[in-house]
């Protein structure tokens, strides 16, 4: 897959901080460097979590719970309640770190770490060789993806194979009707005929024929599915 890669989107000059490290002097770090987190880095050099402002503002706002009351103690999970005790009133990184972190290599794609920080629901991956540090890419970093030029083709490709790999690519995705929906190319312009199930569909098509290479244009002239035609859709 071509594409940025993590060694050329990460931040490699981390500021990391020892596991012994109190969460009073991490929140003046952070403050200080204008940063929102830091990896957490034993004596070894090993990655042993990470402390970001989520963690320090759960501690702030956990000095605010109450004990659960006799009823809700019952379904209570007591792994979890100390957990939450011990990361709330930690005084050091080790006390209050996100464990496990979420690490890649340098060689991770630009596209698997976006899908990472999704499905997680996080701001940042860590960069790992070997067991070391190597850097920390952030949504931030991550957004210099979306601006690198595209790989130039040489030679102008044919309306043809344009045309093919525009339905090669429909045809991966489930919510695309390659039954109702005419493909048409003419100078690089693709042309969409025929029927379309939804304005989702219609819009997902032209975002999926402006990622074909090659393609200059594109120009939707289909029409609402007809209700007789649902039954064979």
């Amino acid at each position: 897959m071509h594409g940025p890669r993590a060694r050329d989107l990460m931040t490699p000059d981390v500021v990391t901080v020892p596991p012994e490290m109190s969460v009073a002097a991490i929140a003046r770090l952070l403050s200080e460097r204008g940063i929102s987190a830091v990896p957490v880095v034993g004596a070894d050099g090993a990655l042993r979590g990470i402390v970001t402002e989520a963690d320090l503002i759960r501690r702030l706002a956990g000095q605010e719970d109450e004990p659960p009351g006799w009823f809700a103690s019952l379904f209570a999970d007591p792994e979890a309640l100390a957990d939450r005790y011990a990361r709330t009133h930690g005084l050091t990184a080790e006390e209050v770190m996100t464990t496990p972190v979420v690490t890649v290599g340098p060689d991770e794609t630009a596209q698997r770490i976006a899908h990472l920080m999704e499905e997680r629901g996080i701001r940042r991956v860590v960069v790992t060789e070997d067991g070391r540090l190597r850097g920390i890419v952030s949504r931030a970093d991550l957004l210099r993806a979306l601006v690198v030029p595209p790989p130039e083709t040489t030679g102008q490709l044919s309306d043809e194979r344009i045309r093919r790999a525009v339905l090669a690519a429909m045809r991966k995705e489930p919510w695309a009707d390659t039954f109702h929906t005419v493909v048409e190319v003419k100078d690089g312009v693709v042309e969409f005929h025929g029927f379309r199930r939804s304005e989702a569909v219609q819009r997902a098509l032209r975002v999926l024929a402006e990622n074909v290479p090659g393609v200059r244009k594109v120009v939707d002239r289909t029409q609402p599915l007809p209700p007789y035609l649902y039954a064979v859709a």
